[in-house]
């Protein structure tokens, strides 16, 4: 587990995925500052955007709670809800991203 934001993986991740910070906070709906704020370990995820952070990178909601600080909260649900909250962030993922494509 990392005790902080492990800025090296996220980066690393984006960049085999394509994408670039600027994807991740549309995504989460922040501004450049606030996913700076997120990166420099002086803002907290909310497992809901755990949830999307793990949908956008294509990892389990674990490995993005692991790698994203001490603090950040898990799942703890049972099989059937996580399985639904996870449809649920793939589709404000998607939302979110056909947003972007609209530009």
């Amino acid at each position: 587990m990392s005790l902080f934001f492990d800025q090296v993986w996220f980066d690393a991740r984006l960049t085999m995925l394509g994408l670039s910070r600027e994807d991740l906070g549309r995504t989460l709906g922040l501004n450049a500052e606030e996913v700076r704020a997120l990166f420099k370990d002086q803002r907290e995820l909310s497992l809901a955007e755990v949830r999307l952070l793990a949908n956008l990178l294509a990892v389990p909601s674990d490995e993005v709670a692991n790698r994203a600080g001490i603090s950040t909260p898990r799942e703890a649900m049972d099989p059937w809800h996580a399985r639904l909250s996870a449809i649920e962030a793939r589709l404000i993922a998607i939302r979110a991203l056909l947003a972007t494509r609209r530009r």
